[in-house]
């Protein structure tokens, strides 16, 4: 098993309380009927969420991404220009406005 999907594995394993509340909404083909992947790697990179089919990554970021802003752009961009569309959120709003969250990457995937 490579590195990379070796640390997913981990990631996996040592979810946060927000990654694990937003995979028990995701998972099983919750939204819409698309299927979720969570730490799933993409490029050299391991996404939080993936939806393969809709081109869609969701990202959660908690308090240590506030010092890295330039890092978790060119991670977006480099996804973007893999043709995906990524969509971020904080923590705090996984786990306080579970509903607001779900409902905008509802509106992300396509109908």
């Amino acid at each position: 098993m490579d590195k990379l999907r070796l640390r997913a594995r981990e990631l996996r394993l040592g979810a946060t309380d927000a990654e694990r509340l937003l995979w028990s909404r995701l998972r099983l083909r919750q939204l819409k009927g698309f299927r979720f992947r969570r730490q799933h790697p993409i490029d050299h990179y391991i996404a939080d969420f993936a939806c393969i089919e809709a081109r869609l990554v969701v990202e959660l970021d908690g308090a240590h991404h506030i010092d890295q802003v330039d890092a978790d752009q060119r991670r977006s961009d480099d996804l973007q220009a893999l043709g995906f569309r990524v969509i971020r959120f904080w923590n705090d709003d996984v786990l306080l406005r579970t509903e607001h969250v779900l409902q905008a990457i509802f509106d992300a995937l396509p109908d």
